[in-house]
């Protein structure tokens, strides 16, 4: 960061390019609660100076990487003016959870034997972990998609191996794993069509 006669502005300058991703609406948002967090921490600490303060709220960088994450929750980027940890953006394409959950089972069907199971468990796991933590999705969006991806195929599938009244005979089966196939890609296409950049 620059040193100028006026380093609250370079510090706000610095957050404005770096949240530049950000709807213009939000990024002025922002912008005002930090300048209005400044002042207030002015007030109440004459003794701080300038450079203690910008510096207590952290580097530009991971300000807008918060706020950009946050941004579609609604929520205004308090965690980086308070200090807390930044928040991952992306670092994992939105097609990699989305491929996880529609994969497990037909890995699970082409090897049935061990591992196969074992691995379809873990993908639809790995990629149901994935799709809550990822910044693509809203919150009813990640459960719609972790319910029908994740939870409703694990229960019915389940409920079919402890019960007898689970499809017995080749094509029974056959179907009832096509059809959960197709609930899967379905989902998966939905949430595809439905992710935020």
């Amino acid at each position: 960061m620059k040193t100028s006669a006026d380093p609250v502005r370079d510090y706000l300058s610095a957050v404005e390019r770096e949240g530049s991703a950000l709807p213009a609406d939000r990024r002025q948002e922002l912008l005002a609660d930090l300048a209005e967090h400044i002042e207030v921490t002015r007030v109440e600490r004459p003794e701080a100076t300038i450079s203690q303060i910008l510096t207590e709220l952290g580097d530009p960088r991971t300000i807008a990487a918060t706020a950009l994450a946050e941004a579609g929750h609604g929520a205004v980027a308090g965690s980086a003016r308070t200090g807390g940890a930044p928040v991952r953006r992306g670092k994992v394409h939105p097609l990699v959870p989305l491929l996880m959950l529609t994969f497990s089972l037909p890995l699970i069907m082409i090897f049935p034997d061990l591992p196969g199971p074992v691995f379809g468990v873990l993908l639809r796991i790995v990629g149901a972990v994935l799709l809550c933590t990822s910044v693509h999705w809203s919150a009813v969006q990640k459960a719609v998609g972790v319910g029908l991806t994740a939870v409703l195929p694990t229960a019915v599938i389940a409920g079919w191996n402890l019960s007898s009244d689970g499809p017995s005979g080749d094509t029974p089966a056959l179907l009832a794993n096509l059809a959960t196939l197709v609930l899967l890609a379905g989902t998966a296409a939905w949430l595809w069509r439905a992710r935020r950049p």
